[in-house]
């Protein structure tokens, strides 16, 4: 409630009995009378609603575009890739890989749990001396796929990763000495 000041009572009057309930306060000789200022109108919650809009707006965004990645991706296969991480996927010539299953001749057997590990680990079993990308599965399992990398007599091991009808990458190993 604002302030009220009364003007001062003439000094040959009664005193005059206030009509409400607020308390007089004493009068004062260079009283001004009371103005009143118009209150701001409350601006902080506006703005803390239009950014609670704006979060929501941003939340629901992105709620949409994760259900469309979903349904275009196939949930599971979203799912599995970020279970089954590929660790061998940003593996160059240069880097080693850990034991992978014994493998002899032309036969080719599927292996989980390929990573890279620094190459004086224990682990290293096979240095990678090249690395070809956008390869088809038949362009990975044709015998010159990795020959440009491979020593003459050098015994040469072939890694690669690719969904069927798309392509990937193969990595050029030797077994490590």
């Amino acid at each position: 409630m604002p302030e009220q000041v009364a003007p001062p009572s003439a000094p040959d009057s009664t005193p005059q009995q206030p009509t409400d309930q607020t308390p007089q306060q004493p009068a004062d000789e260079t009283a001004k009378p009371a103005v009143e200022t118009p209150t701001p109108p409350p601006v902080e919650q506006e703005a803390k609603k239009s950014g609670a809009k704006k979060a929501l707006g941003i939340i629901g965004a992105i709620v949409v575009l994760l259900v469309i990645a979903g349904l275009k991706f196939g949930i599971g296969s979203a799912i599995g890739n970020f279970l089954n991480k590929d660790e061998t996927a940003d593996a160059k010539a240069g880097d080693c890989i850990a034991e992978l299953p014994e493998v002899t001749g032309t036969k080719e057997e599927e292996v989980d749990g390929a990573k890279v590990v620094s190459c004086t680990s224990t682990e290293a079993a096979y240095n990678v001396v090249g690395r070809v990308d956008g390869q088809t599965e038949a362009q990975a399992k044709a015998p010159t796929s990795c020959e440009q990398f491979l020593k003459e007599g050098d015994e040469g091991y072939v890694f690669y990763n690719i969904e069927p009808g798309k392509t990937g990458y193969v990595l050029c190993l030797t077994k490590k000495a």
